[in-house]
């Protein structure tokens, strides 16, 4: 007995087989395969039955089980293909038995010890772990997450590990990811989630931009004004009068070669004095990790722009 017999069709959507119906158009010959029934002669479509490839579940049904399991992610050393074993709950969110949990115990312990091949493989798990938090700790969403994970997983394939720190390179894969996507993420930020100096930091970047070419987008003082206004409580209506002094600096070029985030603290001072809103050249400093000096000066900049 073979699958046909069993199922009637065959798995390969390729295959077609006869019909005895011929078609309505032409009374041409009708043939039938998984996705659809056609006529060879017109190729007139008679009917069409294509098969759903999606999962059998949906985000709402939450007593439905899900027989998929989860999608691969590059965050993860195995792809997220390995097994996770649970603590004190079966499936059904059941209580477990003491010695059905210390039976797991055990499988978690014996799973653990065979889960890495090489050391190769536990730098990679290692690292990867690294990037994750520091993303989770800025706030990155998962498409920039998964690229700095794919980039350290590059630069690991590359052999860019050897006499560095896995926390720098790691940091370095977050801080290009972030450079790549345009986001306005300084790089004292990238230096506070990770814990690490930033002069490490800064040569595992250089290092991780000279041998991939990263495809860097330029930063404008506008992409901070947001932020910064955040951080510092300021209205909007300032918000929105910062952010055009800040395109109309951009469309002059009085922010070449300035650092960005001070440029953009300076317009919202700026913005803040002419609507009567009070905000000090320190607090604004202080949240653009720039001095008090450099504020003055980029206002002093703005003000002969403006007149």
């Amino acid at each position: 007995m073979t699958i046909r017999d069993i199922y009637g069709t065959c798995f390969d959507e390729n295959v077609q087989t006869e019909s005895s119906n011929q078609c309505p158009e032409c009374d041409g010959r009708v043939t039938t395969n998984s996705v659809e029934t056609v006529c060879e002669d017109c190729g007139l479509v008679i009917e069409e039955s294509r098969i759903d490839q999606g999962p059998e579940w949906r985000a709402y049904d939450e007593d439905q089980r899900k027989r998929t399991g989860a999608p691969l992610t590059a965050a993860r050393h195995d792809r997220g293909l390995s097994t996770e074993i649970g603590r004190g709950k079966d499936a059904n969110g059941n209580e477990l038995s003491g010695q059905k949990r210390q039976r797991l115990c055990r499988m978690r312990r014996e799973q653990n010890r065979g889960r890495f091949q090489s050391k190769a493989e536990r730098n990679l798990a290692h690292g990867l772990g690294k990037g994750r938090r520091i993303a989770s700790v800025l706030e990155l969403s998962g498409s920039v997450r998964d690229q700095a994970c794919q980039l350290f997983r590059s630069a690991q394939t590359e052999g860019l590990l050897r006499g560095r720190s896995i926390e720098a390179i790691a940091a370095a894969s977050v801080y290009g990811a972030c450079r790549c996507n345009g986001h306005s993420r300084l790089l004292d930020d990238v230096v506070d989630a990770a814990r690490v100096e930033q002069a490490r930091i800064t040569n595992a970047y250089k290092t991780v931009n000279t041998e991939f070419g990263l495809p860097t987008q330029p930063v404008r003082p506008s992409e901070f004004i947001p932020r910064l206004a955040s951080e510092l409580d300021v209205p909007a209506y300032i918000r929105q009068r910062a952010r055009r002094l800040a395109e109309q600096s951009e469309s002059t070029g009085a922010v070449s070669g300035v650092k960005l985030s001070g440029f953009a603290a300076a317009c919202l001072y700026k913005a803040g004095r002419e609507e009567g809103w009070w905000l000090t050249q320190a607090e604004g400093a202080a949240a653009a990790s720039v001095t008090a000096t450099t504020i003055r000066s980029h206002r002093d900049t703005l003000e002969v722009q403006v007149a």
